[in-house]
């Protein structure tokens, strides 16, 4: 029978990966990269092979083995697994980079900060305070190649074979035997007559000090190259020298040197340190401190090293968000952190903690969500939008504050090309209708109509003829000046959507009607429209062979990838049977019910006219929170105009082009590809500025502009005040009319039952 001893390699749990080794500490052991088998994940692994007559080396790594094995803390190279056998040792460590490797390839990449060199040798000072000061362990081998870095940039201190007892109970300094090493003994260990007073750190300070020195100057030649400091930054010279000084009494203990250097003006004062070093204690800081901690992080993140936000940063705000309640501070930091990340690795850490964000019931946490939607938003698939993020979006379309609606339409833009035709065509066009008629706030009545013309190309084509004329034509009724502006611009945006019969029977007579308004803004754009729409017609008329074309071709939803600029597809759409759609003036009963604000169809937006009315005499101003009367703007003779500005919605690029689209200055913010939203405004009462309001004037003042055909004001006045009046009375009269018929109605009700019998209980 044959037995058959099993490999102790083959059956490490950890391989090697078949690469040149790395290097390492100087002496035997070479440094490998490896894997581990089970997960794939990379790790460090140290390799020694025994050979014979090689004893006490042999035993100088076994001991290093062991103290690696049994020494934990966080400055020092963190032992995961080790194999020992009669032919080689095999130490598994965090994957780590020898710190020689690690400096020339940061200043290949760009050049290193100091702050980075400040936190590395903060860590190394630490590692040999927690030796010699917590463990009486004398290192004995401070150098760079005892120096190792791992993926997040952090320093740790490894080269455990020399190191001893600073007790004396376990015999001398062991013999290193290496002449590399020889150079960073001090010189104090050539007096063999023992009569020099030391303490029992001294040598490994004097060793840090060679570290410091190779870390700035490149590889230490012989130990007389000392007595130039080179490179080294003037704040950490005169720390350096202390080191290096010939007398080791005085050299300082590893956390005196670290307090001298932390101290203000010192090369360890700086942001970087002090948040790693809250970064370390995160665990046991008090929630206010968290908070503020993490709302001055994202200031710093710039100047961070990349490798450290994405290993150490982000890990901690993740904790924060999971487990600290720390709430809607950690986004900030957490989406500029996100940049560094790859979009597998956005997918696996963000975007879990995005979703879960959008359930939450805090409103700092949903608006900052909305507000910097565009740095996530390319990194989430339509079924996780559709049935994770929108369902949870859409409350905020409701919500009594206006910042949070005003939001929450601006993040439709980004969303719209990611809804399935459900949530597109009908949650959504429902949720705008509401906030077109019912909102009390003019720029979010304003920024609706923008948005949907913004993303009317992603309509699908039923929805497309039964909204956007109805919207439009809504929106140049509004009392809001911008809106109607918006209205206009709305039409102009989504021309090829329309058929020529739309044009010529809807579209035209709407805008006509603007020719008359009493902002000079508005019959701008009205006048601009009217021009374009007239001239594409006037195009057909001409060569009635292009009729056919534009009246057969069927738009479709366009697919595109990531973000796109919510900009129409120029293709045309399929006719619709004139006047079905035209707005109606219907009479609605005072108890209807809130719903039917939510529909786009002829009756709701016939209902507008009268309920408008009661606000037309009203115009939203944002600057003071307050409102001013529309009336009083156009009906008092007595009052000098004064000159309004331009609309800030910009004209076409030509008259009758239409392929320019909307253009908005360069100001505006980028992810809403130039859409000009309500984003500045102040939501405060009267004590309110109206800087940062472009609608402010538009809304407060009237126009000096010149009126064409040398219409004067009293003109504009009467125009205005009879619409006025005659819509008012036609109100009146209906209301009475509607009165005495429930009156009349109540009576014959009364008169079929009869007079009560005294006593007698009403049983109905």
């Amino acid at each position: 029978m044959w037995f058959f001893a099993r490999d102790p390699v083959r059956d490490f749990p950890f391989e090697l990966i078949p690469e040149p080794p790395e290097g390492g500490p100087p002496g035997p052991w070479a440094l490998h990269r490896g894997r581990k088998k089970a997960t794939g994940c990379p790790v460090s692994i140290f390799v020694y092979d025994v050979k014979p007559g090689a004893e006490e080396q042999t035993q100088v790594a076994k001991a290093a083995f062991k103290r690696l094995k049994t020494l934990r803390h966080p400055n020092i190279l963190a032992y995961i697994d080790g194999l020992e056998t009669e032919k080689c040792l095999h130490v598994v460590t965090e994957a780590v980079t020898p710190l020689g490797i690690y400096l020339k390839a940061r200043v290949e990449a760009g050049g290193l900060k100091e702050l980075e060199i400040s936190w590395g040798l903060h860590q190394i000072v630490k590692a040999l305070s927690f030796l010699v000061n917590d463990c009486s362990l004398i290192h004995n081998n401070v150098c760079m190649a005892a120096v190792f870095v791992d993926r997040a940039g952090e320093w740790k201190l490894g080269g455990l074979d020399y190191m001893y007892s600073a007790q004396g109970n376990g015999g001398g300094p062991p013999r290193k035997g290496i002449p590399e090493l020889e150079q960073y003994d001090p010189p104090e260990l050539a007096d063999s007559s023992g009569r020099v007073v030391r303490e029992k750190w001294s040598a490994d300070m004097w060793r840090l000090g060679c570290l410091i020195w190779e870390v700035f100057n490149g590889p230490l030649p012989r130990a007389a190259a000392l007595r130039n400091p080179g490179k080294i930054p003037k704040s950490l010279v005169p720390h350096y020298c202390e080191l290096v000084g010939a007398n080791p009494k005085v050299r300082p203990n590893p956390a005196r040197f670290l307090q001298n250097c932390r101290a203000p003006g010192g090369f360890m004062s700086n942001r970087f340190v002090e948040t790693n070093l809250f970064l370390e204690e995160i665990q046991i800081k008090e929630p206010a401190e968290k908070q503020k901690f993490f709302q001055e992080l994202s200031k710093s993140l710039d100047a961070f090293p990349e490798d450290f936000c994405r290993h150490k940063v982000l890990p901690q705000l993740l904790t924060a968000f999971e487990f600290g309640n720390a709430g809607a501070v950690v986004l900030t930091p957490l989406f500029k952190v996100g940049k560094f990340l790859s979009a597998e690795e956005y997918q696996q850490k963000i975007i879990p903690v995005v979703v879960k964000m959008f359930s939450s019931t805090d409103r700092a946490m949903r608006i900052r969500l909305l507000q910097q939607m565009e740095q996530f938003i390319q990194y989430l698939d339509e079924p996780t939008v559709n049935t994770q993020i929108f369902p949870h979006v859409v409350h905020g379309f409701l919500d009594t504050n206006p910042a949070i609606r005003e939001q929450t339409v601006k993040s439709m833009l980004l969303l719209a090309p990611k809804l399935n035709e459900a949530n597109l065509n009908v949650e959504l066009m429902k949720h705008f209708a509401r906030l077109q008629a019912k909102d009390e706030q003019g720029p979010i009545r304003c920024n609706t109509t923008v948005c949907l013309g913004k993303i009317g190309s992603y309509l699908s084509a039923s929805t497309r003829h039964r909204v956007l004329t109805s919207a439009f034509s809504r929106a140049t009724k509004d009392p809001f000046a911008p809106s109607r502006v918006a209205g206009v611009l709305g039409f102009a945006a989504t021309h090829n959507l329309y058929s020529m019969n739309d044009c010529a029977h809807k579209i035209l007579p709407v805008l006509c009607g603007l020719t008359v308004d009493p902002e000079k803004s508005v019959r701008d754009q009205a006048f601009k429209a009217i021009r374009s729409f007239l001239s594409k017609l006037e195009s057909v008329s001409e060569d009635p062979t292009q009729l056919e074309e534009v009246e057969t071709n069927i738009p479709q939803r366009p697919t595109p990838e990531g973000v796109p600029a919510p900009a129409p597809t120029p293709v045309p759409a399929t006719p619709t049977t004139s006047g079905h759609w035209e707005t109606q003036e219907e009479d609605k009963d005072t108890a209807e019910d809130s719903s039917a604000a939510d529909r786009w169809d002829d009756e709701d937006w016939g209902s507008l006219e009268q309920e408008a009315e009661s606000v037309l005499a009203q115009q939203d101003d944002w600057s003071t929170g307050g409102q001013v009367s529309h009336a009083s703007q156009v009906s008092n003779s007595d009052h000098k105009p004064s000159k309004s500005p331009e609309s800030d919605w910009s004209s076409w690029e030509a008259e009758g082009s239409w392929e320019q689209g909307w253009q908005e200055p360069s100001s505006q913010e980028p992810p809403l590809e130039g859409m000009r939203l309500a984003s500045e405004y102040n939501w405060g009462g009267p004590e309110s500025s109206d800087k940062g309001d472009p609608f402010a004037t538009l809304s407060a003042r009237p126009s000096t502009q010149p009126r064409p055909d040398s219409w004067g004001e009293d003109n504009w006045e009467g125009l205005e005040t009879e619409s006025r009046q005659a819509k008012a009375e036609l109100a009146r009269k209906k209301r009475e009319e509607r009165r005495r018929e429930m009156e009349a109605k109540r009576a014959e009700r009364k008169a079929a039952k009869g007079p009560m019998k005294l006593g007698a209980r009403k049983l109905d």
